[in-house]
């Protein structure tokens, strides 16, 4: 008798105990993924780049958009689009793909230790040389999403219409960070050196060290994978060591240089808009099936602002 008292109490323990827990697990609903957020966004909370800051890149294989952060770069921006209205890109080509870190683009002479100048295509009415436009003063005019996660390389970081974005308030400063399809403006020694003729985009894990010390001129909308799948080169820091790996450029046109039916439709999903605030919790606070442990933080470099494609029926 004393034995199935003990079992018994045991038992109505183990169902106190239990109970508890099973109550809290059914009340966590699991995370909404991203599509089912992005399913419940607003057409107001999408934004349509400026046809003036779209490039539209095309290679052999498929459509690469870049949108110009004339904002942060206006003088780098500008020289882009007088390089991209003269033709300066077509019949040029990719001419580094390092792996874990850029491809680039560009004159393939202009890559040589040894250039020949009569050999290197003019840049028509373009600037050869630019300030280096590293950081600008702080804009409060600009729409700011901060990230409250923390940041080993800047004091405060966020986002500015879809761009990663960093700033010191000490400083009054803010610049652009190297994530992931951010495109930067290559250049020499000298910090003026960089005119936008050489382009790179960013292919591989963050090469954050880079920040305030290259110009970064956009960020890759529409095409990513066209530029982090080609094969990586097997000569110093990525380039091709022969002309038949390079990947052709065939034309780069301003959206704003098309005829509207031919121009990209495409929009971004705005930053400051609560849709995506609620990706980037759903981001930190991961509950479904497979997370055992959400982190409870995000990496400024770890958010894919989220990008569509319309078609003429959208």
């Amino acid at each position: 008798m004393h034995a199935r008292r003990q079992l018994a109490a045991l038992a109505l323990l183990a169902g106190l105990v239990a109970v508890p827990a099973l109550a809290a697990t059914d009340t966590q609903a699991p995370t909404p993924t991203r599509a089912e957020l992005l399913a419940k966004s607003t057409a107001a909370e999408w934004r349509t780049p400026d046809p003036h800051n779209l490039l539209v890149m095309q290679l052999p294989s498929g459509r690469v958009l870049i949108e110009l952060a004339s904002d942060f770069t206006p003088l780098h921006a500008a020289n882009i689009r007088t390089l991209v209205r003269e033709h300066y890109f077509d019949g040029l080509s990719i001419n580094r793909v390092q792996d874990n870190f850029v491809t680039q683009w560009d004159d393939p002479e202009s890559t040589r230790d040894h250039p020949d100048p009569a050999k290197l295509k003019s840049l028509g009415t373009a600037k050869k040389a630019l300030p280096p436009e590293y950081t600008h003063a702080i804009n409060g005019k600009l729409p700011w999403t901060p990230l409250s996660d923390g940041d080993v390389y800047a004091p405060q970081v966020g986002f500015v219409e879809g761009f990663p974005a960093a700033r010191d308030p000490a400083t009054g400063r803010e610049w652009l960070t190297h994530c992931y399809g951010m495109v930067g403006v290559a250049r020499d020694i000298a910090p003026d050196s960089g005119n936008g003729s050489s382009l790179y985009a960013v292919i591989g894990q963050s090469p954050r060290r880079l920040d305030r010390n290259l110009a970064i001129a956009g960020r890759v909308l529409v095409g990513m994978p066209l530029l982090s799948a080609l094969p990586r080169g097997a000569g110093p820091m990525g380039f091709y060591d022969k002309p038949s790996q390079r990947t052709p450029i065939q034309s780069v046109r301003l959206a704003s240089e098309l005829p509207p039916a031919q121009r990209p439709a495409v929009q971004v999903l705005r930053t400051d808009s609560a849709t995506f605030a609620a990706l980037l919790d759903a981001q930190r606070h991961r509950r479904d099936a497979f997370y055992q442990v959400s982190s409870g933080k995000v990496g400024l470099c770890s958010v894919e602002v989220p990008v569509r494609e319309m078609t003429p029926t959208d």
